[in-house]
C-alpha cells in the first residue's frame, strides 16, 4: 500500500493556514428542538443565528403534519421522481406553491427540490449551456455561482445593484440565450435586489430573470409571496427559486415559473432527474407550514418580525461597527477583521447569545462580520439583550484597542 503520509501532510499544513487566518470553521451540536432557545454543545444559548424567520421549525402543528406524513407515506421516497419517488405529497405541495403564487404568477408550475441548492444548478444548468450568457450578481449566494460554472456558459458578474453596469454588459451580448441571475434578498447583506429594474432589462434584452428568493419568501409580501409581492413583479420571463427550510421551517425548496419552462426542468435538469426524490413526509409537513404563513396568523408574525427589526436596528446605536442598511431579518454588523469578529462571536456566546460570525470567503476580505438574524419566536427583551450585549462588547474592544 502507497504511503499516504505526504497528502495527508499536505492537507493539515492548508488546515494549519486557515486556522492563522482565523477561517477555520466549527461545528456545534445543537441538542434541542431548533427555537431561540436552545442546548447547544451542553450550553443554554440564545440564538440569533437561524434562518427560521417564521418560527415555524419547532412549531407543534408542522411537526404533527411531520408525523402523520411520516405514517402515511413511509420515511423515504424510495428512488428519483421520474422513476418511482414521485409522491402524492410531492404533487400536493407542488400543487399548493403554484396556486399561493399565482396572483404573481399565473402561468407558473412548481417544481419541488430537495435542497435550494439543487434548485439553483438544476435552473442555471438547464436554462443556459455553452451558447448562452450568464449575467451573475457579484453579491448571489454560492449556489448560484455553482450553477453559472455547471452551466458552462459564458459568465458576466456585474457589481453589486449596478444597472448600468448591467444593461451595457446586455447591450453587448450576442447570446441567444440570456440569464440575469440574482439574489433577492441577500444572504450576507440583507438588502434586496432592485429586481423592478432588473425585470425591465430582461423584458427589453429578451433574457431570462433568475431570482433566488430564499431568505424572501414566507417573508416579504402582505401574504408572504416573497419579493414578487413585495416589489409587484410578474412576466413570463421570470424564473422564481423559493427556500423551504428557512421562512417555512421544514427543509427543500421549489423552482416556480411558465409551465413550458417547468417542463423543460424537468426533462433537462441534471440535479433533478439524476437524485433521489426528498422524503414524502417533508412535502407533507411543508403543506401546514404553508397553510400558517399564507394566513391571519403569517401576517402577524411578519407584522412581529418587522417591529423586531426596528427594535434592532434602533438600539445597536454603534461606534465603530456599523450595522448595514437593511429592512429584512438579516441585520449584520460589520466589524472588519477575522481576528475581532471572532473574538467578538466567542465574547457573545460567554454571555449567552449564539450569533453568526462571518468571514471570507463568504464575505468579501476586511468586511468580517456578525451575521444576525430575527425570528418572529424572538421577544422585545431578548432583541434589547442581544443588543446590549453588542454594545458592551464593542466598547471593550474599543478599550483594548486604545493605547
Amino acid at each position: 500500500m502507497a504511503d499516504a503520509s505526504s497528502l495527508l501532510s499536505g492537507l493539515q499544513q492548508k488546515l494549519q493556514a486557515l486556522e492563522q487566518q482565523h477561517l477555520i470553521r466549527r461545528r456545534r451540536e445543537v441538542a434541542t428542538p431548533h427555537a431561540p432557545r436552545m442546548t447547544v454543545d451542553g450550553q443554554p444559548l440564545l440564538a440569533f443565528c437561524s434562518n427560521d424567520y417564521l418560527g415555524l421549525a419547532s412549531d407543534a402543528r408542522v411537526v404533527e403534519a411531520l408525523r402523520e406524513g411520516a405514517l402515511r407515506y413511509g420515511a423515504g421516497s424510495g428512488a428519483s421522481h421520474l422513476i418511482s419517488g414521485h409522491s402524492a405529497a410531492h404533487a400536493a405541495l407542488e400543487e399548493r406553491l403554484a396556486d399561493f403564487l399565482s396572483p404573481c404568477m399565473p402561468s407558473a408550475r412548481a417544481l419541488y427540490f430537495s435542497t435550494g441548492y439543487m434548485a439553483n444548478l438544476a435552473v442555471l444548468s438547464a436554462l443556459a449551456g455553452r451558447d448562452a450568457e450568464i449575467f451573475s450578481e457579484e453579491l448571489n449566494h454560492a449556489s448560484l455561482i455553482d450553477g453559472a460554472r455547471l452551466a458552462r456558459s459564458a459568465l458576466r458578474v456585474y457589481p453589486h445593484r449596478d444597472l448600468q453596469q448591467l444593461e451595457a454588459l446586455l447591450a453587448q451580448s450576442s447570446a441567444h440565450d440570456k440569464l440575469v441571475v440574482t439574489d433577492g434578498v441577500f444572504s450576507m447583506d440583507g438588502d434586496i435586489a432592485p429586481l423592478r429594474e432588473l425585470l425591465a432589462l430582461c423584458e427589453r434584452y429578451q433574457a431570462w430573470l433568475v431570482v433566488d428568493d430564499a431568505h424572501g419568501f414566507g417573508v416579504l409580501g402582505e401574504h408572504g409571496r416573497g419579493v414578487l409581492e413585495h416589489l409587484a413583479l410578474s412576466s413570463p420571463q421570470l424564473v422564481y427559486v423559493g427556500t423551504l427550510g428557512k421562512a417555512a421551517g421544514v427543509a427543500g425548496a421549489f423552482v416556480a415559473a411558465h409551465q413550458t419552462v417547468t417542463e423543460w426542468l424537468v426533462q433537462r435538469a441534471r440535479p433533478y432527474i439524476y437524485t433521489t426524490a426528498a422524503p414524502p413526509a417533508v412535502a407533507h409537513a411543508l403543506l401546514a407550514s404553508l397553510d400558517i404563513i399564507g394566513s391571519d396568523e403569517g401576517r402577524q408574525r411578519r407584522a412581529q418580525l418587522a417591529l423586531l427589526v426596528a427594535r434592532l436596528r434602533e438600539r445597536l446605536q454603534l461606534k465603530q461597527w456599523h450595522v448595514l442598511p437593511s429592512d429584512t431579518p438579516i441585520q449584520p454588523v460589520v466589524i472588519g477583521d477575522n481576528a475581532t469578529t471572532m473574538a467578538t462571536g466567542a465574547a457573545l456566546l460567554a454571555r449567552g447569545f449564539w450569533v453568526g460570525a462571518i468571514r471570507p470567503p463568504t464575505v468579501p476580505a476586511g468586511s468580517a462580520r456578525l451575521r444576525i438574524t430575527l425570528s418572529a419566536a424572538h421577544t422585545v427583551g431578548e432583541v434589547d439583550a442581544l443588543a446590549e450585549a453588542i454594545l458592551a462588547t464593542e466598547l471593550h474592544s474599543l478599550q483594548e484597542a486604545s493605547p
